[in-house]
């Protein structure tokens, strides 16, 4: 698994047809810069609206995955989402003139060999993996769905469908690795059964359906009229049952294409979390509401993570990346007003610093003397100053920069800061910084608790004296 984010090169386009409109539609890959992730752009609408591509923007998962935000809605999102998985792929723009990602063959394969076809390129940042430390499982017992994801130092799927059908059966498919997408998942077809097809086109709910692009499972006794009616509605001169119990419309990929189909869909969903991830995920009778809802719930576990992971940073027998003389080099800010003591870890997306609380602060004289608390006021300033240091490494000669804050948003004070204690501090950026602009989401820790977070913007301005103050 690559250490490092990438995006493709240059570029790359590829055009069909929605299953379900029947509308052409032309969909163009784009470069992204570091920490982008996935996002589509409507560009027919007014303003070309983007959505993220979130779990929390999915509004509809009835025949397919769909996103809506900023009014507007992307439809059967997940085969393009898990090519780009498939490919390692961590930041694209994906442009649609249309409302809905077109099914080409009902795989994935063509939006691999598109991606593949302009090629990839490093980016410095690294890739940040939610690496799963424990079991997290979801369940439906009406229908029968179970799914976990397990610790593994990989990204591994194992699927089971089971339909209690006579022709379709109960079937599984794996891959160790998600290295083997390309040639064991990618180019597997969405399948429907029969009684499906027909309630679709009875509704003219598959206008993009030529049938070329899912297999179609026969689940009931068909006559030669309606073997005729269908060649009709698919402009076929014939269409017959083949010996799998399938139309004959294709061929099987794989004896157990349909398995392999539903991994190639829950990959797809479950890039929605928003993470790449390392783990092992097991599912018995997966769809898009079911996969949906997981995600929800890893994502859940990964933001309630990421509120302890400060805490395994701090070893106090470690030499810090900064001492206070090292911090003094980049900060302008001196005694009583430099907060921070140490900073453990410092990356172009984040700063983990760490603050010594005592009972000789000069705040404490006059903040109740008698049963002292750490002030917020202070515990935010002290959030920023390690903040700054993030942001001031950005530039070749931090001494002589200063950063002000712009906004602070979403504050909130969980627990009290009493002398003794020792707060760590790891704020991330939420954006790359833009024009000088910086936005971090920063987060201050007590042991294993979560005492203070809060949301911040900054810039970073050119200090005017050729040296900085005292």
């Amino acid at each position: 698994m690559n250490p490092r984010q990438r995006t493709i090169k240059s570029e790359v386009s590829v055009s069909g047809v929605g299953l379900h409109t029947g509308a052409k539609v032309n969909l163009t890959f784009k470069p992204a810069p570091e920490n982008h992730g996935y996002k589509f752009k409507r560009i027919d609408l007014p303003n070309q609206p983007v959505i993220d591509a979130d779990v929390d923007n999915v509004s509809d998962t009835s025949r397919s995955t769909t996103l809506s935000a900023n009014g507007a809605s992307v439809s059967t999102t997940e085969h393009v989402l898990a090519a780009l998985v498939g490919c390692e792929v961590d930041n694209v723009m994906i442009e649609l003139d249309g409302i809905e990602v077109p099914i080409l063959d009902g795989s994935a394969i063509e939006f691999v060999k598109a991606i593949e076809s302009t090629g990839y390129k490093d980016q410095e940042a690294e890739r940040e993996y939610y690496v799963v430390q424990h079991n997290i499982h979801y369940s439906e017992e009406e229908r029968k769905v179970e799914m976990v994801i397990m610790p593994l130092d990989d990204y591994r799927f194992t699927c089971m469908v089971d339909y209690n059908s006579p022709v379709l059966g109960s079937q599984h498919a794996t891959i160790t690795s998600i290295s083997d997408f390309k040639d064991e998942i990618a180019s597997c077809r969405t399948f429907v059964f029969l009684h499906e097809l027909e309630m679709l086109l009875k509704h003219n709910l598959i206008k993009g359906g030529d049938i070329n692009n899912a297999i179609v499972i026969v689940d009931h006794e068909i006559d030669d009229q309606e073997l005729k009616d269908l060649a009709k509605a698919f402009n076929r001169e014939e269409i017959k049952v083949a010996r799998e119990g399938i139309l004959n419309n294709i061929e099987l990929r794989f004896q157990n294409e349909p398995a392999r189909h539903k991994l190639l869909d829950m990959i797809g969903d479950l890039a929605l979390i928003g993470t790449p991830i390392k783990g092992h995920v097991m599912s018995a009778r997966p769809g898009h509401a079911a996969n949906v809802a997981f995600a929800r719930k890893i994502k859940a576990a990964i933001k309630k993570d990421k509120k302890k992971k400060v805490q395994h940073l701090y070893d106090p027998t470690v030499k810090p990346l900064y001492d206070i003389a090292g911090i003094m080099n980049i900060l302008p800010h001196r005694q009583p007003f430099l907060f921070i003591d140490k900073i453990l870890e410092l990356t172009k997306t984040y700063v983990v610093g760490v603050k010594n609380v005592t009972m000789n602060e000069e705040y404490f004289k006059g903040h109740f003397p008698g049963a002292p608390v750490m002030p917020g006021v202070i515990q935010i300033e002290a959030m920023a100053q390690v903040g700054g240091v993030l942001v001031l490494s950005t530039v070749p000669d931090p001494s002589n920069y200063l950063t002000y804050f712009l906004k602070i948003d979403k504050v909130r004070f969980r627990a009290q800061v009493l002398p003794g204690d020792t707060i760590i501090f790891r704020c991330d950026l939420m954006e790359p910084i833009r024009r000088g602009i910086a936005q971090m989401k920063g987060v201050g820790m007590v042991g294993d608790k979560v005492v203070m977070e809060a949301e911040m913007m900054a810039q970073i301005t050119r200090y005017k004296e050729t040296e900085t103050p005292e």
